[in-house]
């Protein structure tokens, strides 16, 4: 009898698990796992790995997706959201949308080019001066071929939401120069193009998941990291880090993911549908993180961090520059000159 106990309760454990990580379920915003619900075919569950903070990019793209294709469908397609890497990592929440375990995910677009590669024309260090040229990249051609470009990987992208441009977050130092990086431990996404980015820089990158960020900087393993200023603000930086450094280093798109089977479940009016609500939720979220910056940053410094703004950005351009060029055959070489000539960069 206590055997059959055990193993009933292994089995209902496992159930439970399997239908979390696919469409069903509601989240509260306690951080604790969610509950799974029935699923049907016009639910939705989307996944991300940041908090539920009303500024924080992943999840306001999540919540105004959400609530726009609700609307949008009258009730009939319900949207669950998922925070704080309740369906996994985003390793796992893509591998998941491929097998079609989990639906949907707010995806940071450097941890998708190591599957896409050529998505890692984006994450190029300074390959765009500001948030202008940024989005008309992507929202224009070579944008759309991007998109284009993942049909066939088991996994559709939506839209490109944004997190905006990453910054640096340091415990005890400002950064206004690449000297000033010199042998510090900076967290950073286990990807080629950002390591090679921060083995021009001279730092010493140590990659982690972002769970564990916050724990390791108060406990000194790393001296700081790279994240969105909405990122930092709403995710406990103040409390940890004294400054944020404004050099404008990676650009970070947030690919809206869909798995391709799921996606292709519903009709093609639904599906036009999705899309634009994809886009709708990406306009919104850049329209906040421009109207919040500002507010931010001075927020922050009331919490006693500096904002450092006087950056030599030619001097760190120019560290850079061997990146670009080891990146090139692994990102493709037509992907980066096609941006390049975007961007008028040589």
């Amino acid at each position: 009898m206590k055997k059959n106990l055990v193993l009933l309760a292994v089995i209902t454990a496992l159930a439970l698990s399997l239908t979390a990580c696919g469409g069903g379920g509601t989240t509260q915003d306690t951080g604790k796992a969610a509950k799974p619900a029935k699923t049907d075919a016009n639910t939705l569950g989307i996944g991300y790995t940041t908090g539920a903070n009303e500024n924080d990019p992943y999840h306001l793209t999540a919540t105004k997706f959400k609530e726009i294709v609700e609307k949008k469908s009258n009730g009939r397609i319900k949207v669950n959201t998922f925070h704080s890497s309740q369906l996994g990592s985003e390793p796992e929440m893509w591998e998941g949308m491929q097998s079609g375990m989990c639906d949907m995910a707010v995806m940071t677009n450097a941890y998708l080019s190591t599957y896409v590669h050529a998505n890692g024309a984006l994450d190029l260090p300074f390959i765009f001066k500001d948030l202008k040229q940024a989005r008309t990249v992507l929202d224009g051609d070579y944008g759309k071929k991007l998109i284009d470009n993942m049909g066939n990987t088991g996994v559709t992208c939506l839209a490109f939401s944004e997190g905006g441009f990453r910054q640096l977050c340091t415990r005890d130092k400002g950064i206004k120069a690449p000297a000033d990086l010199t042998g510090l431990k900076i967290r950073c996404m286990e990807t080629k193009i950002y390591l090679s980015a921060y083995k021009a820089l001279g730092v010493n990158a140590t990659p982690m998941a972002w769970g564990e960020l916050l724990t390791a900087l108060q406990q000194g393993t790393v001296d700081g990291c790279d994240a969105p200023l909405s990122v930092l603000y709403t995710n406990g930086f103040p409390d940890i880090c004294k400054y944020i450094d404004n050099v404008n280093l990676f650009y970070s798109p947030l690919p809206i993911c869909i798995s391709t089977d799921k996606f292709k479940t519903f009709s093609p009016e639904d599906q036009k549908m999705l899309r634009e609500a994809a886009v709708e939720a990406a306009k919104f979220v850049k329209n906040n993180n421009d109207t919040k910056a500002a507010g931010m940053e001075a927020d922050l410094t009331k919490k006693g961090m500096t904002i450092v703004k006087d950056v030599d950005m030619k001097a760190f351009q120019a560290k850079v520059l061997p990146a670009w060029q080891e990146m090139e055959s692994y990102i493709g070489k037509d992907w980066v000159d096609g941006l390049k000539s975007q961007v008028g960069a040589k």
